[in-house]
């Protein structure tokens, strides 16, 4: 059977897909926040659905009730089950008229995920230990003994921004499987959260570390360069005769940029959007990306460095969409220039 796990983008998102993970092989993860992106991730797995029978399951989020019906009408004609397991006190409507619906506030998502697949599967003392050390900061339970643990692995995945979700789901699942992989090194007698504290920043670098030992920042760029250049079609443009690759919210945009542009000689610029409507633009010295942005964005800067506000720029869950509104972009400003130029 096949699993399709949809889950929250926090700690107690990623250890009720942790949870899952120990007692099920065949599944693919999906995460998401409140509200639109939740539909986005679910019309995604629809899309992914094939005649084998399946199960997908929701954690740590709650639903409405349109999305509820929505979601239960879309399967009807799909050999697929729908499991949501969420302790959001806001769904209890959606809990009392779906029985696929299941809500308990006692307990975080995690906790309740463990229970009920330990129940049927058995129960797994290391998996039990980590269900309640979630457990404890989620619904923060400030007095438990595995509190303060707690708080440390919380705050490791609240941080944990280096690989983009939206480009790169699959990896920055594995990237949050992994950290949380080390932190349960440190469940042990002594509780060693202040230990695990320390230890962070080494994770993060045995993580990104390849062959040879750099800073951090270092190995990040070199991880996302070599994501970009192997996935280089996906994320490819053109600007006139210029080729280029579009990026979002990649973070550290000048080493990242100018990195992948040594990396890949043939690529001429390299965009970076935000989520806040910023365009960033570097260039390898064959493109003045000043006047790319003046152009575009009316923004500007430097002949290999500039950057622009893109006002009408909507922010979205998918790569897809992300990349459409940019080459529309392009091919609208491109358009009024030649029509100018012909007047």
């Amino acid at each position: 059977m096949q699993i399709y796990h949809l889950s929250h983008t926090d700690l107690d998102g990623y250890g009720a897909q942790i949870i899952a993970n120990h007692y099920f092989k065949d599944i693919k993860f999906y995460n998401s926040n409140y509200g639109k992106e939740i539909d986005e991730k679910f019309n995604e797995i629809l899309s992914n659905l094939g005649d084998e029978k399946s199960l997908i399951l929701i954690t740590d989020l709650n639903l409405t009730l349109a999305q509820c019906e929505e979601f239960e009408k879309s399967l009807v004609s799909k050999n697929a089950k729908l499991i949501l397991l969420d302790h959001h006190q806001s769904g209890a409507e959606c809990a009392s008229k779906f029985d696929w619906y299941f809500l308990d506030s006692s307990r975080c998502a995690t906790k309740i995920t463990h229970d009920f697949f330990s129940a049927i599967y058995g129960v797994d003392e290391r998996l039990k230990k980590f269900s309640d050390v979630v457990n404890a900061v989620d619904i923060w339970l400030k007095d438990d003994e595995n509190f303060e643990m707690g708080k440390v692995c919380l705050g490791l995945i609240a941080s944990a921004k280096e690989i983009n979700k939206v480009m790169f789901e699959e990896q920055s699942t594995q990237y949050m499987f992994y950290l949380i992989k080390r932190a349960r090194e440190f469940f042990n007698g002594k509780n060693d959260y202040i230990g695990l504290d320390e230890a962070v920043f080494k994770f993060k670098k045995d993580f990104f570390r390849n062959q040879k030992d750099d800073t951090l920042s270092n190995l990040i760029s070199d991880y996302v360069v070599d994501l970009l250049t192997k996935n280089r079609d996906r994320f490819e443009i053109k600007y006139n005769e210029f080729k280029g690759i579009l990026t979002y919210n990649i973070g550290n945009t000048s080493v990242i940029g100018n990195d992948f542009l040594v990396a890949n000689d043939d690529i001429d610029f390299f965009i970076d959007v935000t989520s806040k409507k910023t365009l960033s633009f570097r260039a390898n010295g064959r493109v003045d990306v000043s006047q790319m942005a003046k152009n575009l964005v009316g923004g500007g800067g430097h002949v290999n460095a500039s950057g622009g506000m893109f006002a009408g720029f909507k922010d979205s869950f998918n790569y897809n969409n992300i990349k459409a509104q940019i080459v529309d972009l392009i091919t609208k400003k491109t358009l009024e220039k030649e029509q100018k130029e012909t007047r």
